[in-house]
């Protein structure tokens, strides 16, 4: 079996995956800042890296997945200026921050919840790790690379720059960055370089969220509570950091300079970065009217949207893309899902039932070899489902009786893919925890219709069959008895 490699933001090289302490993996991913509800944009990121903890588990790895969330410093300008995003919310609503918080957090986690992700292993809050923020500062500051101003510290990026390349991960130019920034921001003056970023930030009389520090009363800086809690939790050096790719020119860039001002080292060994989404071809944004939240996806709540798609259709459907390429909503495109979902889930409900035989018409080796080639290959989803649409076809082959499989085959048809789609993938059947009923149902109405069909009333198993084609079940009369499969 071929090698894990993952795409690494930082060399943009694929690397062979060789984790710092086998067996165990430390995966730290940026999580939501919550201001407001859950957008796709997170799910995608999420769900991504769903997948990637899923299949190093599934390798046999001990993974550590710290997932924080943001509930305290994010500013509306990158520039470190303007109102908490929170707080602001918190003034606009008439509520406290942490309920706005609360709020936003059941939503979120409901959003995941429907789509099957996986929790992590821990889910830190930057207001539960104030202490944290603050001791990293003060490191900073003793190392030589940070400064306070009238209670406010900044992190001195020219000064960083001299003898740490600080833009290794976009890939851009320092003089370049200097060029662009903007001189007539707020608190400009203030700083002794126009790239210089706030740690901690001097609350003024009208902030709500505020902390005692050495500075006085204040707030930690955005970038800060990342840098802490995956030190916390991973360490100052583990396996994987990831994001989405809006994060690296600013968030992940300023992570990388506070870790290694404090540290000496960069944080993660392997930068990973989902790419953005589009509607028809346009970048979603508000501002177009084209973007629109999980919950209006799932019930089609939209002007764009023609109807509505289960949670695990717009999982299949995000799956299809690689984590790296541009994933593009569109009607047809999440209708196409719909039927490759209910395809996959059939093929998986018929494996059980297949007939063996002394041979096979079909090299079950050759698919998995396929399906493992593609994830490792930086977890290709999309590949790694053309590959196992082969053995939907070889399924449904042998289900009609064109096609041959032996008994050994089928036992490992069945665990591939009860690993790959559920495990791995982490696709579940629709509406799987009423399977037990829907299978006793569907056994009582099978039955009725075999007895009006000894009675000779064709007509009404006619309509029965045809009845429940209506409602998506599609009954097939053979040979060797009657199935019946969801569409």
């Amino acid at each position: 079996m071929s090698e894990l490699r993952i795409y690494n933001t930082l060399t943009r090289e694929k690397e062979i995956f060789k984790p710092l302490n086998a067996p165990h993996v430390g995966m730290y991913v940026c999580g939501p800042t919550l201001y407001s509800y859950a957008h796709l944009g997170n799910c995608r990121t999420f769900l991504s890296f769903d997948v990637v903890f899923r299949y190093l588990k599934h390798l046999g790895y001990k993974v550590r997945y710290v997932r924080n969330i943001t509930d305290v410093g994010h500013l509306e300008s990158d520039a470190d200026e303007g109102e908490d995003k929170i707080a602001k919310r918190a003034r606009l609503e008439k509520l406290e921050p942490m309920e706005i918080v609360q709020l936003y957090a059941v939503d979120f986690h409901h959003v995941l919840e429907q789509l099957n992700l996986l929790p992590p292993s821990i889910e830190p809050t930057a207001s539960g790790h104030i202490i944290e923020q603050i001791e990293m500062t003060k490191k900073i500051m003793e190392n030589g690379l940070a400064y306070e101003v009238d209670g406010t510290v900044y992190f001195d990026v020219e000064k960083f720059a001299k003898t740490f390349p600080y833009t290794q991960l976009s890939g851009r130019k320092l003089d370049e960055l200097l060029e662009g920034t903007r001189d007539n921001l707020e608190g400009q003056d203030e700083k002794r370089g126009r790239l210089d970023f706030a740690l901690w930030k001097k609350a003024k009389p009208e902030h709500i969220m505020r902390w005692p520090s050495p500075w006085g009363e204040g707030f930690p800086g955005w970038h800060i509570e990342c840098s802490a809690m995956s030190t916390k939790y991973l360490g100052d050096e583990f396996d994987i950091h990831g994001g989405g790719m809006d994060l690296i020119p600013t968030h992940h860039t300023n992570e990388i300079a506070q870790h290694a001002a404090c540290h000496h080292k960069s944080p993660a060994k392997i930068w990973m970065h989902t790419n953005m989404l589009t509607v028809n071809g346009q970048k979603m944004s508000k501002s177009l009217g084209n973007s629109f939240l999980p919950q209006e996806l799932f019930e089609g709540k939209h002007k764009l949207l023609e109807r509505g798609y289960s949670p695990m259709v717009v999982r299949f459907f995000m799956l299809q893309a690689h984590y790296r390429s541009t994933l593009d909503f569109s009607n047809a495109a999440l209708q196409a899902s719909e039927k490759g979902f209910h395809r996959l889930m059939n093929a998986v409900k018929l494996i059980p039932n297949l007939k063996t035989s002394e041979t096979s018409s079909f090299s079950f080796e050759k698919l998995k070899t396929e399906v493992y080639h593609a994830l490792n290959d930086d977890f290709n989803t999309p590949v790694a489902i053309a590959a196992l649409f082969e053995g939907v076809r070889i399924i449904n082959s042998a289900n009609d009786g064109k096609d041959s499989i032996t008994a050994a085959d089928k036992e490992q048809l069945q665990k591939l893919f009860g690993e790959i789609v559920f495990d791995v993938l982490g696709l579940k059947q629709e509406g799987a925890g009423n399977s037990d009923k829907v299978e006793g149902l569907m056994n009582l109405i099978l039955e009725l219709r075999k007895d009006v069909r000894a009675k000779k009333d064709f007509a009404t198993s006619d309509k029965i069959r045809d009845e429940l084609l209506k409602v998506g079940i599609q009954v097939k009369d053979g040979k060797d008895g009657v199935s019946w499969t969801i569409n």
